[in-house]
């Protein structure tokens, strides 16, 4: 089953943090599935047939059939829900709203800034504490494979 979630995955063109998003789940518990460290529980299935009411369960649980039901595919699953989230906002149409006789206004003048910098801001005084200056003593490297290598400067 796992494979067949990979495959919806990838059928709407997610990778696994935004196909958990989508289904309200954790990406950790996504992650688990696909790692073979859990199996799928009925609140994933729940999860996407809820986010993707077209897909065919019997294909998601057991294998049998196509992936979305009869007659819809995956880009026509996609664009409704693109399309039931996005409303117009804009009529491009109506141009009965376009004044064609531009308005004429006066801009007030500002007035010009100060060249000199110190004059506009306030001066910052800084205080720089005496502390004893650091020297390195070791440097190590540690490598996958558990070993390590450690330098030590030259004095």
């Amino acid at each position: 089953m796992k494979d067949r979630i990979r495959q919806l995955m990838l059928a709407q063109h997610m990778n696994q943090q935004s196909f958990a998003e989508v289904l309200d789940i954790s990406p950790a518990s996504l992650s688990s599935i696909f790692n073979d460290r859990t199996k799928p529980t009925l609140n994933h299935i729940d999860a996407i047939k809820s986010k993707f009411p077209s897909i065919n369960l019997d294909w998601l649980m057991y294998g049998k059939g196509s992936m979305f039901l009869d007659g819809v595919s995956h880009d026509e699953l996609k664009n409704s829900n693109v399309t039931t989230q996005l409303q117009p906002t804009l009529d491009f149409d109506d141009t009965s709203s376009i004044d064609t006789h531009p308005s004429t206004r006066q801009v007030a003048s500002v007035p010009p800034m100060s060249t000199n910098p110190a004059s506009s801001s306030q001066q910052i005084n800084l205080n720089f504490l005496d502390k004893k200056e650091r020297k390195i003593t070791e440097i190590r490297i540690f490598y996958d494979d558990q070993t390590w290598e450690t330098f030590v400067p030259k004095k």
